[in-house]
Formats: structure tokens, C-alpha cells, sequence
């Protein structure tokens, strides 16, 4: 059990499983369980607290969206850790959801994901902004630019090449130290010198001087 990887893609079938993920702090949850995490760990990347990770953990458990890998012992704590069955879900059209249902749940989750991922960007950019301060070298690389995507086939069409765009680069710059080295990806001149870079990208309405 401890050794199996989630899998690519589920199409939820069961309801239990599909209210499970209407609850936009439980996909939040879920998206960031990729990997063996504890619930304190989760708390952390999250902002919440380890008790609330952990009840929702449960809820999750119990409908078969996650599983337990083990344990990890951080000094004198002993954290169970739990991952996602799948890297994403698929709701199921058998489960006669009405269409504005299952818009709005994208939505939100994407909404959900949004907020936490700002939330990082200010709190890691708070902390590297203490380290250049100090004297430290920081480096980063930001971008901001402006689309126009007219009607609901542009903006299915852009978000298609987007996250292919994306996969691609971090394919090739990937840190999973046990998929080997793919034949484009540039060499290091040290691999023991290699540091971790965050990869944080959104795409949302643009808003208006004026708007709420």
C-alpha cells in the first residue's frame, strides 16, 4: 500500500464520493495530496489548523478518496499520512447532476484554488523578501500578461494549450527524483546543488478599476 501511486485521472460514480468534492476545503484538500502528506502538513500549506485538516481527512477517508501511507515521526509526534486516490476527478454524468450543479463546482473548486494560491505567493513572498534583506541571493521570475478570449470555445481552447504549455515545462524541469531524466531535460552541473523552484501559475477575469 505504502509503495502505490495515485492514479492519473477517477470518474467519481459513487454520490457519497461526489458530495465529498461539492465541499470546495475538501477539493482544496485533495489537490494538495499528491503526495504522502499528514494533516499538519497540510495545515501548514493551507493556513488551517492540523484538528480541522484531520476531521475533514476522516470524511474523505471514510468515502474512499484517500488512503493511509504510513506514518512519519517529527520529533515527538507521530503523523499518519494520507494521499489522494487520484491526481484529479471526473464527476460522472450517471450521477444525473443538473449541468449548473456541476458548473458551479469547478468553479468554486478553481475559485478555492485561486485564493489559496494567492494567499502562498504572499506568505512566500514576505519570506524571501526577509532573506534578501539579509543579504541572501533570491532568485525569481514573475510574468503578467492579457488575453481576450471571446465565447466559451476560445476559453476552453486556451485553457487546453495553457496547461499543455505548462505540463511540458514542468515535465522537463520536473523534481520527481524517481522518473529518471527525460532525453530533453537540460543537464545540472551538480545534481546535489539542484534547488527546488515553486511553480505557481492562475488565470482569471481580468477586474476593472470600479468593481467589486
Amino acid at each position: 500500500m505504502a509503495n502505490e501511486l495515485p492514479a492519473e485521472t477517477v470518474v467519481v460514480q459513487d454520490p457519497q464520493q461526489a458530495v465529498a468534492l461539492l465541499n470546495p476545503l475538501r477539493a482544496l484538500i485533495l489537490a494538495n495530496m499528491h503526495e504522502p502528506v499528514s494533516a499538519a502538513e497540510i495545515g501548514r500549506m493551507m493556513g488551517q489548523t492540523p484538528q480541522k485538516i484531520n476531521y475533514h481527512l476522516k470524511a474523505l477517508e471514510k468515502v474512499g478518496l484517500v488512503r493511509r501511507m504510513g506514518s512519519r515521526q517529527v520529533r515527538n509526534l507521530v503523523g499518519v499520512l494520507y494521499q489522494a486516490i487520484a491526481k484529479s476527478f471526473i464527476l460522472s454524468d450517471a450521477l444525473g447532476f443538473e449541468p449548473e450543479t456541476v458548473r458551479r463546482m469547478k468553479e468554486d473548486g478553481s475559485l478555492s484554488h485561486l485564493v489559496h494560491t494567492s494567499d502562498k505567493l504572499k506568505r512566500d513572498a514576505l519570506r524571501l523578501l526577509e532573506r534578501s534583506e539579509a543579504g541572501m541571493a533570491v532568485h525569481s521570475a514573475s510574468l503578467s500578461a492579457t488575453v481576450r478570449l471571446a465565447g466559451e470555445e476560445a476559453r476552453q481552447l486556451f485553457v487546453q494549450d495553457y496547461l499543455e504549455a505548462v505540463r511540458q515545462l514542468t515535465a522537463k524541469y520536473g523534481a520527481a527524483e524517481d522518473e529518471g531524466r527525460s532525453a530533453n531535460k537540460p543537464p545540472e552541473a551538480n545534481e546535489s546543488d539542484a534547488e527546488l523552484y515553486d511553480v505557481l501559475i492562475a488565470v482569471y477575469p481580468q477586474i476593472r478599476s470600479g468593481e467589486d
